[in-house]
């Protein structure tokens, strides 16, 4: 049976330290044009929405041929304004496809919609990359994910996990432990903001109180794992590349504008 698919965008016009990020221009369009001509290539999708709170993003968005919906101002997450468009909308899967990503790969956003697809009693997915840099697996920015034998999630951290405990004995110290070893990096994977949600447990989903480990971690995906709810990781070979600050936008319209697809 036909599954309806509908991907939502969330965009917001503040940003501490890129303000009105989703209008910037890149290679003669505003990002956020970008990213939904990306959504546009993505195979089953049958609506694009981008969910804003600002007329300014809904204006742009709406002259570029795509669909705006105006959601509340008083939103803390992506997540809270997403599942805002899933209570109003009429759909089974809801894909959440990240406002400052211009590079994502179509094959990424569908390689994260197949486990839904195809298991009826899966109600989250996400998807997961290498992590290729020592410096990204110790910053605290970039989320590291672990998964079971069945590419469910068991923990996703801040803090490199898992934690390679002989080879810091040995050499004194993590960052000298992973020095020059790719074997070891190889056991890391960066998870993505990339989601995949059946509509209802979305709204469910936005509903739960805030947990312990989530607020730890500051990392809404652990509200689920708390609350028992398999996600799915998918393992995925393109690097997303999120437009963050002013370095990050200059190596994306440099990216853009030489034609390149990825980053």
């Amino acid at each position: 049976m036909k599954k309806s698919i509908v991907a939502v965008i969330p965009a917001r016009y503040e940003s501490t330290r890129l303000p009105g990020k989703p209008l910037l221009e890149i290679a003669g369009e505003p990002l956020i044009m970008h990213v939904v001509k990306r959504a546009r290539e993505v195979a089953r999708v049958e609506r694009i929405i981008v969910a804003t709170d600002d007329l300014r993003i809904a204006k742009v968005v709406e002259a570029g041929g795509a669909e705006a919906m105006m959601t509340s101002g008083e939103h803390r997450t992506g997540t809270d304004r997403l599942a805002e468009v899933a209570a109003r909308i009429d759909a089974e899967i809801i894909v959440n496809i990240q406002g400052d990503e211009p590079l994502i790969d179509p094959r990424t956003v569908e390689a994260a919609m197949a486990p839904l697809l195809d298991e009826s009693d899966l109600q989250m997915s996400t998807t997961a990359e290498p992590i290729t840099s020592v410096d990204d697996l110790l910053s605290p920015h970039v989320v590291k994910v672990v998964t079971d034998r069945e590419g469910n999630a068991l923990y996703f951290s801040r803090h490199p996990v898992p934690y390679p405990r002989n080879a810091v004995l040995e050499a004194g110290d993590l960052r000298e432990a992973l020095a020059g070893r790719p074997d070891l990096l190889a056991n890391y994977r960066k998870h993505t903001g990339l989601y995949v949600y059946r509509r209802q447990f979305l709204i469910d989903f936005s509903q739960w109180d805030s947990t312990t480990l989530e607020l730890l971690e500051s990392l809404e995906q652990l509200r689920a794992l708390e609350h028992g709810v398999r996600i799915r990781v998918v393992h995925v070979a393109h690097r997303s590349f999120g437009v963050d600050t002013p370095e990050d936008l200059a190596r994306v319209r440099e990216l853009l504008e030489r034609g390149v697809e990825g980053g």
